[in-house]
């Protein structure tokens, strides 16, 4: 190969301005402004959010988080396919100065646990399972004291919240679960 003779570098379309807002104060803007219009469809889940509805249940679900005891700059991870509960976890953890660490859904045992290991997340939201992987059943193989600890309700969302006690993932303080195939 010979020397590299331009940067890899391509510019797109830059007429537009950026939005110079958090992604939690322009869901709230938009959601003034255009509240009844529809913001997110999800056909698996017969999922139909107007902007104000994705801004109730994206609120209710970051005061949620905060109610764990999670704290701006807090790490939390998302092992989920795309569903609608993936959307109001964005904008909540955003909502709420959480940093959304995304984990492959097809992760299995090991690349779960070396991801929560290196990134050190407080908290985990997952589906309890999608296709053939069944999350809850590998978190409990490798952190048993996570689903073993007592569970509570969380009001955002139908969502089982388990309390960790110091577990081989010891960062991991809280796990969400959820169904990513329920119907509201």
């Amino acid at each position: 190969m010979g020397p590299v003779t331009q940067e890899s570098y391509v510019s797109g379309d830059c007429s537009a301005a950026l939005i110079e807002e958090t992604i939690g104060s322009y869901l709230d803007r938009v959601a003034e402004r255009d509240g009844a219009q529809l913001a997110l469809v999800v056909p698996h889940q017969r999922v139909r959010w107007t902007y104000a509805e994705l801004k109730t249940r994206s609120d209710q679900f970051a005061a949620g988080l905060l109610r764990l005891g999670l704290k701006p700059g807090d790490r939390v991870a998302i092992w989920s396919p795309n569903c609608a509960e993936w959307t109001v976890a964005q904008f909540a953890t955003a909502k709420a100065g959480l940093i959304l660490v995304n984990i492959n859904p097809a992760y299995r045992i090991g690349e779960l646990e070396h991801v929560l290991r290196s990134v050190e997340c407080r908290a985990l939201i997952t589906a309890s399972r999608f296709k053939s992987s069944d999350y809850l059943v590998m978190l409990n193989t490798l952190a048993p004291d996570v689903t073993a600890a007592a569970s509570r309700w969380l009001e955002a969302f139908e969502y089982r919240i388990t309390g960790v006690s110091p577990a081989p993932i010891s960062s991991i303080k809280s796990c969400v679960a959820g169904n990513a195939n329920s119907r509201y």
